[in-house]
């Protein structure tokens, strides 16, 4: 029996062959994707040297046990602040390399059946938290159109709450993505997660102003549409921190918005919840947000609350006695009794 077989095998050669054979040749994962499996791994081999003192040369498949894997997930949510989702997307990735590991030697299946038994954190899904249309307006005004930065992060919020797309998905269009027909319409495609694409219609009023910055920019197909002062593609934090600017004047317009934390997430949100509220059937807002499933895209109905309000204001109310006052002090055990 090789030692290779007890897990003795280095760690570098079967996550190499992970990485390139695996999830780039076989499974043609995304980019995205393949960077955050990546970030899984870079910040596990850090943990492991700076509280294990274990360096990433030296670790081997039998290193990769539960315990430490246990250690490095509580690490990360008390250290890092990572919450229960991003705690539980960490546990998936390393899942996966060990199950391919396994695959690979049998041998290493009590190391890995260990792993693989570390259940995910339940964790609870808040409210959708979202813009009510005054509020979006105030946030599409808020940019200085006249300003070559403000025409172009007023184009940037536009497309954001107009198609509702993930902030990756933004910072990845080019000009060569808009689809200008004659008429009036146009649409634009959209690069979503697995290399999934879908194209979403544009207003009118996005329409002109798209048309606008393109006269502007008279950029290539090929260029960004969204670029930075660099001529490069906005990053995802250049989104977030324009947004941010934006949320700032715009909380001028509508006091309202000063304590809410407005992230392209919420954008998102806001135009799923709109839409539903607008009529708009779930299955086809799943299909505008680049839904894999329309599970996901429940949690809107479930936060959908004027709706459920217009839903019980069908409902003939029952009459209800109003209780008769107690004739007696409850007693504190009673009271605990009945709860």
């Amino acid at each position: 029996m090789k030692a290779g077989d007890q897990g003795d095998e280095m760690l570098g050669p079967p996550l190499q062959r992970y990485f390139c054979g695996y999830l780039i040749n076989q499974r043609q994962l995304s980019p995205r994707t393949i960077a955050a499996y990546r970030d899984t791994f870079r910040l596990l081999l850090g943990f492991l040297e700076q509280r294990q003192g274990i360096k990433p040369e030296g670790l081997r498949l039998r290193d990769l046990d539960a315990d430490r894997v246990l250690a490095f997930l509580d690490d990360l949510e008390r250290t890092r602040r990572n919450c229960a989702r991003s705690r539980n997307a960490r546990l998936a990735a390393i899942r996966s390399f060990v199950r391919f590991a396994a695959a690979s030697n049998p041998l290493l299946l009590p190391i890995a059946q260990r792993v693989l038994a570390i259940p995910s954190k339940r964790f609870e899904r808040g409210v959708v938290r979202h813009l009510a249309p005054r509020q979006v307006q105030a946030l599409l005004d808020a940019p200085d159109g006249s300003t070559w930065t403000g025409l172009r992060d007023r184009v940037l919020l536009t497309l954001m709450y107009n198609t509702g797309a993930r902030v990756s998905e933004l910072a990845a269009l080019k000009v060569g993505d808009l689809r200008l027909e004659n008429g009036g319409s146009g649409s634009v495609h959209l690069r979503g997660k697995g290399r999934k694409q879908r194209a979403v219609p544009l207003w009118r009023e996005s329409l002109r102003l798209v048309r606008s910055w393109l006269d502007e920019i008279g950029a290539p197909s090929d260029a960004p549409l969204l670029p930075n002062g660099q001529g490069g593609h906005l990053s995802r934090s250049g989104i977030e921190h324009r947004l941010r600017l934006a949320a700032r004047r715009a909380a001028v317009a509508d006091p309202a918005l000063g304590p809410f934390q407005v992230s392209p997430h919420t954008i998102r949100h806001t135009t799923a919840m709109h839409l539903l509220q607008s009529g708009v059937d779930l299955s086809l807002i799943a299909m505008w947000l680049g839904h894999e499933s329309i599970e996901t895209t429940h949690q809107y109905l479930d936060a959908d609350l004027e709706s459920k309000k217009r839903a019980l204001a069908h409902l003939a109310s029952p009459k209800v006695r109003p209780p008769r006052q107690a004739k007696r002090t409850q007693s504190l055990v009673e009271f605990l009794r009945r709860l």
